[in-house]
């Protein structure tokens, strides 16, 4: 058998291959770094903080503020609540509400970890939206 030339000898035209092989190398390394980065962009817990400019507030439902003191005693709106009560009060309340977010508010000499566990009963109960209420910074002179 005798090898074929890759000239068309009609039109003078070489038959041309596209070369695939660095395609599929960029595609593989893509590949890998998105399959490490992936895990480490998921978070904990997703809060919706308040936004800059005042919205209206609805007549119709009264706004849920969640507070939690420097004695770690959690309040909603103003009664108390024990942390186990809590998920399922929210969820009882929000059964027949049409929003399901809350405002919490925190004693900045509040732990850091207290406040992670309100927050996640607040995400089991099937809270939508968590907004933090916080003071604006002090001017520095």
């Amino acid at each position: 058998m005798r090898y074929t030339r890759r000239w068309n000898q009609n039109d003078k035209r070489p038959m041309s291959d596209i070369n695939v092989t660095p395609f599929v190398d960029v595609m593989l390394v893509l590949l890998i770094i998105f399959m490490v980065t992936a895990p480490m962009l998921q978070m904990g817990i997703d809060v919706n903080l308040p936004r800059v400019k005042a919205k209206s507030v609805d007549v119709a439902e009264e706004k849920l503020v969640l507070t939690i003191n420097s004695a770690r005693e959690i309040f909603l709106n103003k009664s108390r609540i024990p942390l186990p009560e809590l998920g399922i009060k929210l969820k009882y309340i929000f059964a027949s509400r049409i929003d399901r977010e809350i405002y919490m508010r925190a004693d900045r000499n509040v732990p850091y970890g207290y406040v992670v566990e309100v927050m996640a009963e607040v995400r089991k109960a099937g809270v939508d939206k968590l907004g933090m209420i916080t003071e604006p910074p002090e001017e520095r002179r």
